[in-house]
């Protein structure tokens, strides 16, 4: 095992445990991946992110099949599906966090853009989040409906499932997703207040400092 990857299982067991005790993420639910030189990082199947181990992390070869660790999650097909999208993602977090799954159930979020541009920051880690038609966990159909979207987006909400978030690393995926979360919750904070959205020229400026 080379250096570079015995300090990316570290990081990743870190930001895991990270993730769980702020309660981003509950149970053995949610799920990363993060990029090797060849291959893939998984979280195992049934594993609590606050409790990842990095010898027994999942390790995939470059095509998504599994050659070492433990059994890998279910969610194979959604994180290669957005490797296969962004050749620039290192990495991909998908939390069931409280307030983008809240978003991703309500009937009136917008498919376009779930998460709508309030705060500068999510303009600029996240960009625009499509939400994406319910798929059952771990089915290959979520396949098609990535690839048809990742390529110009960061980021998807899963239709009653939760958030998806890459990244041109492993940890610059977990701040962002952390910063789509906190969005969410402004955004169901302020639901039925007059809120001041970012116009169209400021959003249009942001983007531009966002790395795609």
């Amino acid at each position: 095992m080379t250096l570079e990857e015995q300090q990316l299982r570290d990081e990743f067991c870190r930001w895991g445990e990270s993730l769980f005790m702020r309660g981003y993420t509950a149970g053995s639910s949610g799920n990363l991946s993060a990029r090797l030189a060849d291959g893939f990082l998984v979280t195992p199947t049934n594993s609590c992110l606050g409790y990842l181990e990095p010898s027994k992390l999942s390790k995939l070869d470059t095509q998504g099949v599994a050659v070492s660790g433990d059994t890998p999650t279910k969610e194979i097909p959604l994180h290669m599906a957005f490797y296969e999208a962004r050749p620039q993602a290192a990495g991909v977090v998908h939390l069931h966090s409280t307030y983008a799954t809240a978003l991703s159930c309500l009937e009136d979020t917008d498919p376009d853009d779930a998460i709508p541009p309030i705060t500068p920051y999510v303009v600029m880690r996240v960009g625009r989040v499509p939400l994406l038609p319910y798929t059952h966990p771990g089915s290959a159909d979520v396949r098609p409906l990535v690839l048809a979207k990742a390529h110009d987006h960061a980021a998807v909400l899963l239709a009653n499932h939760g958030p998806v978030v890459s990244g041109r690393s492993f940890r610059d995926a977990v701040f962002a997703a952390e910063e789509l979360e906190e969005t969410a919750k402004l955004a169901l904070l302020t639901k039925h207040l007059p809120v001041r959205r970012l116009d169209g020229r400021i959003v249009a400026e942001l983007e531009q400092r966002r790395q795609k």
